[in-house]
């Protein structure tokens, strides 16, 4: 998990140390580096890249690198803190409706508002990284659902395998424009 620590996901952090398989915390200086480090390792892997960042400016200092792994086709899944929902317009700390400026550089981005959703959202966030064309997808995850407890039947950890590159998928990738200079 790449990340720069921020109060919005702290329980992330929790999860991924004391789960029964801890997960390694890459703690960086600037959200945008643990963006492209999540994708780095995804291309590397040819499994999803995971990025967390916290509400507001860390999602915001996320985005060029999220383009990136759009234009990449690189499986990466961006967790996004935000602000809480109880509290939605009145201009909470770091207040700002994330989804929309990812959506047009993500395969999908959207907000879980409910603790019990939660791991479902977060499966389906690999597995739509993961499914052709793979890219980023991006999930904000609401104060409340990030800071609450609830029952919830965990998804099965099988991604669907990386196999080869599907050579009609590059067909379906954003075009590229080149560009000479005078």
């Amino acid at each position: 998990m790449f990340t720069l620590s921020g109060g919005h996901v702290f329980p992330l952090y929790d999860a991924a140390v004391k789960g029964g398989q801890p997960m390694r915390l890459v703690d960086v200086r600037h959200e945008q580096t643990a963006v492209f480090a999540a994708e780095a390792t995804a291309r590397l892997t040819r499994t999803p890249g995971l990025a967390v960042v916290t509400a507001g400016p860390g999602v915001t200092n996320s985005v060029s690198a999220v383009t990136t792994a759009w234009l990449n086709g690189s499986p990466m899944v961006v967790l996004g803190g935000r602000a809480p929902d109880y509290r939605w317009g009145a201009g909470s700390l770091q207040e700002i409706d994330h989804p929309p400026l990812l959506a047009p550089v993500t395969k999908r981005a959207w907000t879980e508002h409910e603790t019990a959703n939660l791991a479902r959202s977060v499966d389906e966030a690999f597995r739509l990284a993961m499914t052709p064309h793979r890219g980023p997808v991006f999930l904000d995850i609401s104060l409340e659902a990030i800071y609450g407890q609830a029952e919830a039947d965990l998804p099965t950890a099988d991604l669907p395998p990386a196999g080869p590159p599907d050579p009609a998928a590059a067909s379906r990738s954003p075009p590229l424009q080149a560009t000479s200079l005078p």
